[in-house]
């Protein structure tokens, strides 16, 4: 990040700290560690997979959050526009759309959501705090409205394979006829985690657009003299950020095998606490897809180790509440330093 001394200084920095990528490491391979002492099941193949699958969501949020983090902005309408994505897709569907084009225009419809957000951000000059969180309020009434507040159901059997399908699944049948499922198969929603998490560390890391966000997060001014355009710059991350919304919510409602006008509540929370574990900066300029998703991962297996221990979802919340409080914190010394 460009130093505070007056002078317009431009950064063209790949990656967060790679100390606090290691820290982050770190801290998730002791929570492993710990919840396996805790419950012989954690560590199993199965318990393995199933934090795969809950974390492909948040991890696909956080992906577009790390980008609009990067250029100094927040998004606090992902959850929000996850849940529009969805109602797109089911009412298109519903309508006699198959599913392959009903979702691609849910997720045309959260990048639209997105482009919006930086529309209202570069040109009416609003700050993204506002402008997004008005843009939460606005897309969680449009689904609301458009379904009457109903669950939309009855999509099909083919709109649940993306969310529940996998790959490489083993089954044997028994001799009482029933099947045994031998191996469950990687799940579709994290291989699509994981392509989408290195397509968007190849753009932030070798294309210019990824120089570009950087560069305005570390000092918008130099950026602009130095003849970056910094509205698209911005406009560009924050559509992005809303198509990867739109995607998390093809994943989420398509688990669920009908879609929830009310799910996706809360979610950014998450999106942003992954983004700030995994090393962004809030002060912008400095982030990685990378570290996002070992913060993703962190509250994955967080979640999942509270959850096989019992512990209740409210001090779930406290828990992970304490370690956003703690990642900013960091981070926040980091940059007196």
């Amino acid at each position: 990040m460009a130093a505070n001394d007056g002078k317009p200084k431009l950064s063209f920095l790949p990656s967060g700290s790679t100390l606090h990528k290691l820290s982050a490491l770190l801290t998730l391979l002791l929570l492993i560690l710990a919840f396996s002492f805790s419950s012989p099941a954690f560590l199993t193949v199965n318990n393995g997979l199933t934090v795969l699958l809950q974390t492909s969501v948040i991890g696909l949020l956080a992906i577009g959050m790390t980008m609009v983090i990067i250029t100094g902005g927040i998004d606090l309408s992902v959850g929000s526009v996850l849940a529009l994505a969805g109602v797109v897709a089911g009412l298109v569907i519903k309508a006699g759309v198959p599913i392959i084009p009903a979702m691609a225009l849910g997720i045309m419809a959260g990048a639209a959501c997105g482009f919006v957000n930086g529309l209202v951000i570069t040109k009416m000059r609003i700050t993204p705090f506002v402008a997004t969180l008005g843009m939460m309020m606005i897309a969680r009434g449009i689904a609301l409205q458009l379904t009457g507040a109903a669950p939309i159901s009855r999509l099909g059997e083919a709109f649940g394979k993306l969310g529940n399908g996998s790959f490489f699944r083993v089954i044997e049948m028994q001799d009482n006829g029933f099947p045994k499922v031998i191996f469950a198969g990687i799940p579709y929603p994290a291989v699509l985690l994981i392509i989408m998490a290195i397509f968007g560390a190849f753009l932030l890391q070798k294309r210019q657009i990824g120089r570009h966000i950087f560069s305005v997060g570390s000092n918008e001014e130099a950026a602009r003299l130095s003849g970056v355009n910094v509205d698209r710059t911005k406009i560009w991350a924050y559509t992005a950020s809303g198509a990867l919304a739109g995607l998390a919510g093809m994943v989420l409602m398509s688990r669920l095998v009908t879609v929830q006008p009310n799910e996706g509540v809360m979610y950014e929370l998450d999106a942003i606490a992954a983004s700030v574990i995994g090393g962004a900066s809030l002060m912008g300029g400095v982030g990685s897809i990378s570290g996002s998703m070992i913060g993703s991962f962190i509250i994955g297996v967080l979640r999942n180790g509270l959850n096989m221990a019992g512990t209740s979802a409210f001090i779930q919340q406290i828990i992970i509440g304490i370690v956003v409080i703690g990642a900013v914190y960091i981070d926040q010394f980091r940059n007196k330093k």
